[in-house]
Formats: structure tokens, sequence, C-alpha cells
């Protein structure tokens, strides 16, 4: 089957369904490993790839940038395709682990401006198709938090962010901008300013989102229906624990979760609960875990787009096959009994 394509926001642009991640080149995978990936996704019709300076990750001093920076020494090689793809970053917000990035950043303009500049400049691009904060500044539930704590101290500072944006896109130096680990207020809060003062709207949002953590539907779905906002859902398959490998033990040193430990939601005794039923479930109807909990997103009336990430080409093909495989009536009425006996045990 060809690859699917869907409109990015209210944009005219067509984004593929499946995303291609790339966090892992300049870590997990060297820069030929990702240039060969790059040129497979090409093939099959992946146009939409997603990147951001903190990456390769996990992040640090030695790794970040290094993923922009070998996008773009394939660019240069395939100046020709440049045009037929749609990049998109992310600037790196504030915590200890972005000091080697800069300090205090909770996006003042100089900075988000300093970013872009850096993106263009290591990917080899004269502009960047999208461009996200890579998470709230404000500090928030996200990345495995449940509970909310308020800030009351905090400032809001969105405005001067989305006029920004404003300039970059003027400028040329991005298309369209989006927004990443959200929440509704938020993202609301950005809709509602930039409609006030004639200003451009976010066109996306990059969430979490798969068979073991379905919090976008709380609120954020809705909104991203109604106002054409796209969903990116990032990590689909829970760090690789729904290919059912962990919980078979067929797992190796070098695996995601076995290197970067700081993870343990996907460890938690009802994540692998969930694991095991979902992972069984496939089983029971002889489809392969992978592509079922891929095609799950994919076929999400609010996703437009869900971002894989592989170490290797079979892992590449595997996840990208997962477009030709639609769930029945009877898959998806089991995978909502599963969820609702164990709801989103890796928030």
């Amino acid at each position: 089957m060809a690859m699917k394509y869907r409109k990015l926001g209210k944009t005219d642009i067509d984004v593929s369904v499946i995303c291609l991640g790339t966090m892992t080149w300049g870590n997990q995978n060297n820069e030929a490993e990702g240039h060969v990936q790059m040129d497979y996704a090409y093939d099959r019709g992946v146009n939409f790839w997603d990147t951001a300076e903190l990456y390769a990750v996990p992040a640090s001093k030695e790794t970040s940038f290094e993923t922009e920076r070998i996008i773009g020494t394939w660019i240069k090689k395939n100046k020709e395709k440049r045009d037929k793809l749609v990049l998109s970053s992310k600037i790196a917000g504030p915590g200890p682990y972005t000091y080697h990035i800069r300090e205090a950043n909770n996006y003042p303009p100089e900075n988000i401006i300093e970013a872009v500049e850096g993106s263009l400049m290591r990917m080899n691009i004269d502009t960047i198709d999208l461009y996200q904060f890579h998470w709230p500044a404000r500090g928030t539930n996200c990345f495995g938090v449940r509970d909310y704590v308020h800030n009351a101290e905090w400032e809001d500072d969105f405005l001067g962010r989305i006029e920004t944006m404003s300039q970059l896109i003027k400028a040329g130096k991005i298309k369209h901008f989006g927004v990443s680990n959200e929440t509704p207020w938020g993202l609301s809060h950005y809709l509602q300013l930039a409609d006030k003062n004639g200003l451009p709207r976010p066109v996306s949002i990059q969430n979490p989102y798969s068979l073991l953590n379905r919090l976008f539907e709380i609120g954020l779905a809705e909104i991203s229906m109604r106002e054409q906002i796209s969903l990116m859902a990032y990590s689909p398959l829970a760090f690789g624990t729904l290919t059912g490998k962990y919980y078979k033990k067929r797992d190796k040193p070098t695996d995601r979760l076995n290197t970067m430990k700081t993870f343990a939601r996907y460890g938690s005794p009802n994540s692998e609960s969930a694991i095991k039923a979902y992972v069984d479930l496939a089983d029971e109807h002889k489809l392969n875990p992978t592509q079922m909990a891929l095609s799950f997103v994919n076929d999400r009336e609010f996703a437009t787009s869900t971002i894989i990430g592989a170490t290797n080409l079979e892992q590449l093909k595997e996840n990208i096959d997962s477009i030709e495989l639609e769930l029945d009536s009877e898959i998806r009425g089991a995978i909502n009994k599963i969820h609702n006996g164990n709801p989103n045990p890796a928030p």
C-alpha cells in the first residue's frame, strides 16, 4: 500500500501519516546509519521528518545538535530532494539537562532566533517548515508527571513567543510553528492570543500518544479537531515496550530502555500488565504487535502523523509497513476493553 498523507493543520502542506523520528542519530545510530534510514524513508514516501536541537537523546553536551548535523550532511548530498520534504525541529526548553545549550531558557526572542539560525545552519537549509517549542517553560505535568502543581509566580510570556515566530515567518526562516508537550490550557491560550492579535496560529502539537498513554483524548483531542491543530504523536510504541520484545525477553543490552534508565514509567506494574495484555491480544489475532500499536495511532481521527523511531532498517520497514494494517471493530473493541481496565499507565 502506498503512503497516506494528511494536511498539516490549516495549511496546504501534505505530510505523510508516518513521520520519521530522528533522535537516535548521533547516539544509538551513527551518521552512515542515519543516512541509510533517510534514504529508505524517502523512497517509501515518508516526507515528514522531525528533529530537535537537543537531539541525539539522551541529552548531553556531546550529542546535542548532532542529529540536525547528520540531517544536514544528507541534505547536502541530496539537494534535489529538499523541496519534497517537510522538516520540523524544536527549540529546547529550560532544565538542568539543557544548560549546555543555553541557560535560563524560557524562550525569550533572542534565544528563539538563535536556535532557529543554528538549526538552519546545521541542516543546510534556508527555511524550516515547522518549528516547535519542545516543552512548556512555565512548569507543568509532562514527561511522566501525573499531578499538576500550580506555579502562581509564572508570568505569561506567550504573546512574545508568538510575535517572534511571526517575525521569523515574515523573514522566511520558518513557515509555521507548533507546540509540544502542551496542555489543553496552553494550546488554547496560544490560539486565543494569536487570534486576538492577528498573529499566526500554531498549526501542530507534538505530544505522546500510544496504547499506554491516551491522555491526549482528555481535552486536547477535541481542541485539535475543532481548531484543526495537527497531532504529531510521539512514543507510539512507548519506547519499544509495545513491540513485546521486553515482555518476551527478546531485548538486547543496546535497546533503548536498557540504555536509558530514566524512563521508569514503562516498567511500572500497571504498564507491564497493560503491555502483556496488548501483546497477547496481537498474538491471539496473529497480528504483529508493533504494527497493531502503530495502526491504532495512525487511524485515530485526531492524529495527523505518527512519529516512528528505529535503530535499524528492519525496524524502520516494520514501522512504515504499519500503514498497510487497518484494525477491525473487534480488535478496536478489545483494545478499548484493556484500556478501560488499566487506563494510561505510562503518562
